[in-house]
């Protein structure tokens, strides 16, 4: 891509450090380049050249819904990224575009439907309360993140994956290295090749299943031939990752709720309102450092007035989509009863994440049980000591220390 095929009235390619940022501060870099256009370029840490970024709400549901913005060309290219090392497998659903795509996500559907996930909301609730017994038995202090923001969205997604219990650790040290970038590349491979043969095993032990849970599931597609087992494993492996974000999400969630106890307050005092509430809390919370996955345009497409040519990488940032004035009025403010809010903190078009239904269940018994079991709790220490991630792809804290 030569300097020659950009119109001249380009933006500058802005340079994003992406920088450790403390909490749930939002990222100033991405604040900046929200004002200074709907349409940037941004020159990221790893990778090569530079990308588009798409900020505004509107666009950024144009273009992830668009056939005219693709997955699949991102495949063969050293774009500009965020991730030091970049792995993907051919053929894992994150980088099909339609109907490869849409065929995969098919065969997975039922687990994710309201219908599949209210199959594990009771054995989810009992998993939820050992574990703040367990932690209450421990007494104060605690650490929340180690006691049940980890525990729990891993005992979930293995619930409803249909990994059995004994295998639960093992499949949380492969998520975390797979996911870290501190390790290096080899390491983080070795951990998804390893837990591509585990899932390899198990589907193909479970070909003629009926079963409910997402391996059986997976299982009978490969075997009515409808999927390959390759195509079963790279889903299974995406799946099961994407479980533990809940972790992140939670740990911010719950940083919020204890920076802020007034809020916390409010939905002890009115339980009707934390559906709504958490949905603004999913919308307000930076679930992510920069920007995740690029798309290629296929084609030219202009978009408020800035040419994107054939061949050039966009991003779009969910996280700036919901701090879009023109959609969430005061979009900084956390409004608990926000109404509408239409947010797009699980994506949105054909890669819509599968597990936003999953990730909300978890969201909502988390709350209930915590702020009701443990009226006292509050962070054992200064907000500014509680220690986030460093170099993730993924923000949340690593450690959440409380008290009650």
């Amino acid at each position: 891509m030569s300097e020659e095929t950009i119109p001249q009235t380009a933006p500058p390619v802005r340079d994003w450090p992406v920088p450790d940022l403390p909490g749930t501060e939002f990222d100033p870099v991405l604040r900046e380049l929200m004002a200074e256009g709907p349409v940037t370029r941004i020159s990221l840490p790893n990778g090569e050249g530079w990308a588009w970024l798409v900020t505004r709400y509107d666009d950024v549901r144009m273009v992830t819904n668009d056939p005219r913005f693709g997955r699949e060309a991102v495949m063969d290219r050293q774009v500009t990224r965020l991730a030091p090392h970049f792995i993907p497998a051919r053929g894992a659903v994150g980088f099909l575009d339609p109907p490869d795509h849409t065929r995969l996500r098919r065969s997975v559907a039922a687990s994710f439907t309201a219908r599949g996930v209210e199959r594990v909301r009771e054995r989810s609730r009992a998993m939820l309360d050992e574990l703040i017994d367990a932690m209450l038995a421990q007494g104060p202090p605690a650490d929340l993140t180690a006691a049940v923001l980890s525990p729990f969205p891993i005992a979930v997604i293995c619930e409803l994956m249909g990994v059995p219990a004994a295998d639960r650790h093992g499949m949380h040290t492969w998520t975390q290295l797979i996911l870290s970038s501190s390790h290096g590349a080899d390491v983080s491979e070795r951990a998804k090749q390893e837990m591509s043969a585990y899932f390899a095993d198990l589907i193909g032990l479970r070909e003629n299943s009926a079963g409910e849970d997402v391996t059986s599931l997976l299982g009978a597609a490969v075997g009515r031939e409808e999927i390959t087992l390759q195509e079963a494993v790279g889903l299974a492996v995406l799946l099961q990752i994407g479980g533990e974000a809940v972790t992140n999400n939670s740990g911010q969630l719950f940083h919020t709720l204890l920076t802020r106890p007034e809020l916390a307050e409010r939905l002890r005092a009115e339980p009707e309102i934390r559906p709504k509430a958490i949905d603004e809390l999913l919308r307000w919370i930076p679930h992510r450092n920069a920007v995740g996955l690029s798309r290629i345009a296929l084609e030219d497409v202009e978009i408020r007035g800035v040419r994107i040519r054939a061949g050039d990488a966009v991003y779009v940032s969910y996280l700036a989509a919901n701090r879009d004035p023109e959609v969430f009025p005061d979009p900084d403010a956390i409004d608990l009863t926000r109404d509408p809010n239409p947010h797009v903190s699980f994506g949105f078009g054909p890669h819509y994440c599968p597990g936003g239904m999953l990730a909300r269940l978890e969201s909502e018994l988390l709350v209930d049980a915590l702020l009701d079991r443990v009226p006292g709790l509050r962070l054992a220490v200064a907000p500014e000591d509680v220690p986030f991630k460093k170099g993730a792809l993924i923000r949340g804290p690593e450690a959440l220390p409380v008290a009650w």
